[in-house]
């Protein structure tokens, strides 16, 4: 009763390679535990030049990072501590939005 299922094409396609000469070479379930591990991501600090963010946002008569971002080229991570980053200095303030899409204006002295 029962027995061994036949496998399917393509998951036999993929135990089966060539070796050279161009030999067929079946892969066991020790040499798939051997695969070579996937590196770390590296961890890359990425910051926005006050300049070039100024610049972006003078233009802009509501700031969200969403903008931000997609005018820079960089994350929304980025841009959004960009802008917090100016609310602390003053230059921008929250004037709307909601569950952390918050809208910003310059403030103007």
């Amino acid at each position: 009763m029962g027995g061994n299922k036949k496998k399917s094409i393509g998951s036999s396609d993929k135990t089966v390679q060539l070796g050279p000469g161009g030999a067929e070479i079946k892969l066991t379930a020790e040499d798939k535990k051997k695969a070579p591990k996937p590196q770390q991501k590296q961890k890359l600090a990425v910051m926005v030049e006050e300049p070039i963010g100024m610049k972006a946002i003078q233009n802009m008569r509501s700031i969200t990072t969403q903008t931000l971002a997609r005018n820079i080229g960089v994350k929304i991570s980025v841009a959004n501590a960009f802008i917090r980053s100016l609310e602390q200095k003053g230059v921008v303030k929250s004037v709307g939005g909601y569950s952390g899409h918050r809208v910003y204006q310059i403030v103007k002295h």
